[in-house]
């Protein structure tokens, strides 16, 4: 598994703590499984290959990591939604910018650019080009301003 799909698969975990009463850990320990990744595999070719120890402690790190700044992270995702108000953006849009956003942030040893890039490589596969854009624009913005790069 390449990072480009673990960093997918905490998209779709930081998408999925939206709207479950589950708690984080429980949640992560349940979906890493391999078990459950066999079935996630009949429907999705992401799921096909379960993380090593590696992979899924990065895939943890990312997934606590956003939900313990939510609140920042969407702080910054409101700031930089010129003429959106949040409540508008798809949710799987703000995991994904989410994730990306907390890269940069907490997670130096991942290049901006990279964790931009990926993040709209991803955002391709869910939303619309418009959607994209959107994202693209944000994320920069929140580079340039908040970063400084």
């Amino acid at each position: 598994m390449v990072r480009n799909t673990a960093r997918e698969i905490a998209i779709h975990l930081s998408y999925e703590l939206s709207f479950t009463d589950k708690q984080i850990d429980a949640l992560l320990d349940e979906r890493l499984q391999k078990e459950s990744f066999a079935i996630l595999a009949e429907e999705d070719e992401l799921y096909r290959e379960t993380p090593n120890t590696k992979q899924a402690e990065y895939i943890r790190r990312l997934v606590k990591g956003v939900d313990e700044h939510a609140a920042e992270l969407d702080g910054y995702i409101a700031k930089y939604a010129k003429g959106w108000s949040f409540a508008r953006i798809p949710l799987v849009a703000s995991a994904i910018m989410r994730v990306a956003m907390y890269e940069i942030l907490y997670m130096p040893d991942i290049p901006n650019g990279a964790a931009i890039n990926e993040a709209v490589e991803i955002a391709k596969k869910y939303e619309t080009p418009e959607t994209v854009k959107f994202m693209n624009g944000i994320l920069g913005s929140f580079v340039r301003q908040e970063i400084g790069q």
